[in-house]
């Protein structure tokens, strides 16, 4: 019998208070992990229920996957209060907590849009339990990502061809340097927040999931 899949407004005990979230259940007993989901930048918009990551959050339940997205501090109902992607890293971290101890007999897995990808990646950087991430539009015009060369873990990093926080160009240049685990999908005509792409978004998502 299958598990229902009524997504449930759940709450999270973060560093700076509790933290807003969403969870969703797998579609089958025999799920193929836990994944969270990290939103794009508040101070532009960016909640748990932007569109990219509901796409993302999908995707994972495609794949099997259990699903958890929070609002950052400082977010909708989340306390505390923005702190430009720093206290951002540790909100990540005791989200990862909480996922093991809800479901640690499952591998672990993270997936963020934007700036959401850029907090999720550095809290992952130092969780080796982290099987496997996957970057929607990543900021490369903004922030540093030299650190993904010692990245561990297979990480997808889904590109709009139009993006102009990330262009394809910069991505690729950047991602010289970085992991062999590191692999690029660059959706033509997809802009920043993959408008009129979100399907195509999703299919590679579910597939790298399938694969690795």
């Amino acid at each position: 019998m299958s598990l229902p899949r009524t997504l449930r407004p759940y709450t999270i005990p973060g560093p700076a208070g509790a933290l807003e979230a969403l969870y969703r259940p797998a579609r089958q007993h025999a799920t193929a992990g836990a994944a969270l989901i990290c939103h794009p930048h508040p101070l532009f918009g960016g909640t748990m229920h932007s569109r990219v990551v509901h796409h993302l959050a999908r995707a994972f339940g495609d794949a099997g996957f259990v699903t958890l997205r929070m609002n950052f501090r400082g977010v909708q109902g989340s306390a505390g209060e923005h702190d430009h992607g720093v206290g951002e890293v540790d909100d990540v971290l005791a989200a990862l907590d909480h996922l093991q101890q809800l479901h640690g007999e499952l591998p672990l897995a993270m997936a963020g849009h934007s700036f959401g990808a850029w907090v999720g990646l550095r809290a992952t950087a130092v969780r080796p339990e982290v099987e496997a991430v996957v970057a929607a539009g990543l900021p490369v015009a903004v922030y540093d990502f030299s650190f993904l060369c010692q990245i561990r873990c297979p990480l997808l990093v889904v590109q709009g061809a139009r993006d102009n926080f990330g262009p394809e160009e910069q991505l690729r240049a950047a991602a010289a340097s970085w992991s062999k685990q590191v692999s690029l999908a660059v959706i033509a005509g997809a802009d920043h927040f993959f408008e009129q792409h979100l399907a195509q978004l999703r299919q590679r998502v579910v597939g790298f999931l399938r694969d690795a």
